[in-house]
């Protein structure tokens, strides 16, 4: 009886095994769901992030010319002008919710700017992780459905090239300002007086801008007319200017990828105490002094 005994046994066990075995093989996977899209995961590398791969001109607005920059898209259709762009990462008291109708990947928000809606409408991309990509279109009319229009267009094309892969990178040649590390330029002793004591660099998003108390430096391809009074600081042409507190101190060079194009470095100073004047001027020229001969020259 004892060898039959056992053989039941074994065989018993063996069918317990089994079972389990064929349960545990059965158990479904688990589902995570899908996964937040983070801005650096839909756009990568900020620093060379072509702003204009995002923007899909005939589709959005045929004939506008575009012009990629270091941090954003600009496209002028006659007075009306489409920015892509730039990236940023801090509050902002005027974006509020908006009903979006259009496709959104999985925790990305698409925003309202209410800050001078009488001539732009903004819209801003927000990120899983917190960081937004704003858009605005901005002109001199009074339509602002249509420029409403105009920037949710613009906010379907950038989703749109995001979700199928298409964007693109910037290629800056050698002696571009596009290689330059902002943060080099303002870590130098001869900014301890116009920038404040203790002020250390802090970069910028797009990794092309950078400040350090009171004085902040970008790197980026011009689109404007220059304005200002021309004079020499550092060993290059400049233009001074003030805008409201600031003091902007800016210099230019070709830009070899953009025919027809500038590089543009623009200085400003801020005036904590109030409208900048001849003394916050006086520390832009100063620190135009210390960084414009830093910078290569194409």
């Amino acid at each position: 009886m004892y060898p039959r005994l056992k053989s039941v046994v074994l065989a018993m066990l063996c069918a317990l095994l089994a079972a389990a075995c064929a349960k545990t093989q059965a158990a479904p996977e688990p589902n995570s769901g899908p996964t937040p899209l983070t801005a650096s995961a839909a756009l990568g590398d900020f620093a060379t992030l072509d702003y204009c791969s995002l923007l899909d001109v005939p589709a959005v607005a045929p004939g506008a010319v575009a012009t990629p920059t270091f941090e954003n898209c600009r496209a002028e259709a006659g007075p009306r002008t489409i920015l892509m762009g730039p990236l940023a990462f801090d509050s902002d008291p005027n974006i509020k919710p908006y009903a979006y109708l259009g496709p959104v990947p999985d925790g990305v928000a698409v925003q309202q700017s209410m800050f001078n809606d009488r001539s732009a409408c903004t819209r801003a991309i927000t990120f899983a992780d917190g960081n937004r990509l704003d858009l605005s279109v901005t002109d001199d009319g009074d339509d602002q459905a249509a420029r409403c229009g105009l920037v949710d267009a613009a906010v379907g094309s950038a989703l749109a090239a995001i979700t199928a892969g298409k964007v693109g990178r910037l290629s800056f040649p050698d002696r571009s300002w596009g290689l330059v590390a902002p943060c080099v330029l303002l870590d130098d002793h001869g900014l301890d007086d116009p920038a404040g004591p203790g002020s250390r660099p802090a970069t910028g998003l797009s990794g092309h801008s950078c400040i350090r108390g009171n004085v902040s430096v970008k790197l980026t391809v011009e689109t404007g007319a220059p304005a200002g009074t021309a004079e020499t600081l550092g060993g290059r042409e400049a233009r001074v200017r003030t805008a409201g507190a600031f003091c902007l101190v800016d210099t230019t060079q070709p830009a070899l990828g953009l025919p027809g194009r500038r590089e543009l470095a623009e200085i400003s100073v801020v005036e904590t105490a109030g409208t900048a004047g001849d003394a916050t001027c006086a520390r832009a020229r100063t620190a135009a002094t210390s960084i414009f001969p830093r910078l290569p020259t194409a």
